[in-house]
């Protein structure tokens, strides 16, 4: 079985495998450079997107000696893309921090925690098939997040907040969906953190005549000559001084050819194109939703997509995607309908819209597209946390960076504060959030409940039955309510029982309160499909033949082989699969010019 194959060979190969398309890729490079006469390229590679995989791999382009247009259609503001506003969370196996909390994890343990998440089933052993490339992606990710991935990170400055964050517990079988152990690693100074060593790369780069920033550079089309990528065309848009993650103008003022021998596409998926994600929403997370919040900026708009298909590039898996199910209307939003999500501890109970608790996994922090399945079975498009002011103190944490000022700030004292006060943010939101209900007693949090949602749907005694008989199971140390369960289990974790699990009490204790219940809408993020590509990030068309001279890394590629997650995430993997396709796409595009 492939499975009992050592981790030793399995390295070995991925690393052959690898080696094998960057060779690959020299010897196409060098039979397209016939199509350039000498000195008629404008430079040796072109990366269409500035987030971090395009970070990334023009860091590696450069380190490389290779000549760099990084074309980008937001202005320099937006440098560093959605990564910018990321919570910072980086998926690593066996970690130092890991063995600190005297977490035991190790490859073979993170790659059946993969399998049992990725659920790959579309023509895994067929090369021409949507899963075979990424499937390989995975193995060589969890090879990465088990080996080099921390070193890597560290030596170019990365640290991390030392205690390891359990996210996607799953459904409740070791071979099923889920982290059997906390992988998710908080970076210091969260999604900026992230970004920054790889911004002063390529901005030492920019000094030193090795690369050239193009913004305001909207690409429409990759040329191709005679089969051969040899360039893009576009639009120049007018100079935009918007702030980062702001709309900006798309009046064009003028147009653009710029010809390379390799481009690289690093773009982005599509989770601010509400109208692409419907069109791509399967039918087995049900119907999609009628309203939804905006987990990304509007220039998510997925718009490479098409691009790189007209030029021969294949989309495979566009109907696999990750959105979150705990999302918060922004009280202060910074694009259109900001959506900001909740990171919730295993405390809160959760009910959807007419007032039914949820059963296993649909439990906070366990499986997130099974309980958005349950959510859109019942035909609304909102939930419910029903919760205390003691859990939020401890539990509720809010992704992205604006959110985290402690961490991103590397505020060492303000950090320390969250022992003893509920932080500032969470704060914010519950004070001036137009999704939070409070109140003294049952009665009245019900009451403020049907009418901020003018659906009447909550029954007061039904849900005083259901809460009553959850509080019940907390006299005794055991019990058969599988949340009361994992919340247990949670505090058996060194690292739960410090930061993010609050002690176990009944919801309607009054030294508990006040009661808070919260609406939770549906929030956009990722696109788990993409551009497939080949372990050397290079495109392939629907023969599974590499487009000569395309590359294409980050969310625009599924992050990596157009789906290294197969159908579920298992968090933490959405930056990390930015690394590493970024670095692999242009290490291996480096190698080929």
């Amino acid at each position: 079985m492939e499975n009992s194959v050592s981790p030793t060979v399995i390295s070995r190969r991925r690393a052959l495998t690898a080696a094998g398309g960057v060779l690959a890729g020299a010897a196409l490079a060098a039979h397209a450079a016939p199509a350039f006469a000498a000195g008629s390229s404008d430079a040796d590679a072109i990366v269409v997107g500035g987030g971090l995989a395009g970070l990334v791999a023009t860091a590696e382009l450069a380190a490389a000696g290779r000549k760099v247009l990084l074309l980008d259609q937001e202005p320099e503001t937006n440098l560093g893309g959605q990564a910018f506003w990321s919570f910072g969370g980086l998926f690593l196996i066996d970690s130092d921090e890991q063995r600190l909390m005297g977490i035991k994890d190790s490859r073979e343990l993170a790659w059946q925690d993969w399998l049992g998440a990725a659920g790959f089933d579309r023509g895994v052993d067929d090369p021409t098939g949507q899963d075979h490339w990424g499937r390989k992606w995975a193995e060589a990710y969890v090879d990465f997040a088990a080996g080099e991935k921390r070193s890597w990170l560290y030596g170019l400055g990365v640290r991390w907040f030392p205690i390891v964050g359990w996210a996607e517990r799953g459904g409740g079988l070791a071979d099923g969906h889920g982290n059997s152990v906390p992988r998710f690693h908080v970076t210091w100074g969260t999604g900026p953190a992230v970004v920054e060593p790889f911004e002063k790369r390529v901005r030492a780069a920019v000094a030193d005549g090795k690369v050239t920033f193009r913004f305001r550079h909207r690409v429409d089309e990759i040329v191709r000559t005679g089969g051969v990528v040899t360039g893009v065309r576009g639009a120049v848009l007018e100079p935009s001084n918007a702030a980062r993650g702001k709309a900006s103008s798309r009046t064009v003022v003028g147009d653009f050819e710029l010809r390379a021998p390799v481009v690289i596409v690093t773009s982005g998926g599509i989770g601010a194109n509400h109208d692409l994600v419907r069109r791509n929403w399967p039918a087995r997370l049900g119907t999609p939703p009628k309203f939804m919040v905006t987990g990304v900026p509007a220039h998510v708009d997925g718009r490479m997509l098409g691009i790189t298909e007209a030029a021969g590039g294949r989309i495979v898996n566009p109907d696999r995607m990750w959105h979150y199910t705990e999302g918060l209307r922004n009280y202060d939003p910074i694009w259109a309908n900001h959506g900001i999500r909740i990171l919730p501890g295993p405390s809160s109970m959760w009910f959807d819209a007419t007032g039914r608790r949820f059963s296993a996994p649909d439990l906070p922090g366990y499986d997130t597209l099974h309980t958005l399945k349950s959510i859109t079975d019942t035909g609304y498009d909102y939930s419910w946390f029903v919760t205390t002011q003691k859990i939020i103190a401890k539990e509720f944490a809010l992704s992205g960076s604006e959110q985290n000022p402690d961490l991103t700030n590397k505020d060492i004292w303000m950090l320390l504060s969250r022992i003893w006060q509920t932080p500032e943010p969470i704060e914010r939101f519950k004070k001036n959030g137009a999704d939070f209900v409070v109140a003294p007693t049952l009665s009245e949090l019900v009451t403020g409940m049907n009418k901020l949602t003018g659906d009447g749907l909550i029954d007061l005694a039904d849900l005083k039955r259901q809460i009553d008989a959850r509080d019940r199971e907390i006299d005794n140390p055991y019990t058969k309510d599988v949340q009361v369960m994992g919340i247990r289990n949670a505090l058996a974790y060194t690292g739960d029982s410090l930061s993010r699990t609050a002690p176990i009490h009944k919801i309607l204790d009054p030294g508990a309160g006040p009661l808070i219940a919260v609406r939770l809408n549906i929030l956009t993020r990722k696109t788990l499909g993409g551009l497939q590509t080949d372990l050397s990030g290079r495109v392939l068309d629907t023969t599974g033949t590499p487009v000569p001279g395309l590359y294409a890394a980050g969310e625009v590629a599924g992050f990596g082989g157009g789906g290294v997650h197969g159908y579920r995430s298992l968090e933490g993997t959405f930056l990390g699969g930015c690394l590493f396709s970024g670095r692999q796409a242009g290490r291996a595009a480096a190698a080929a010019i």
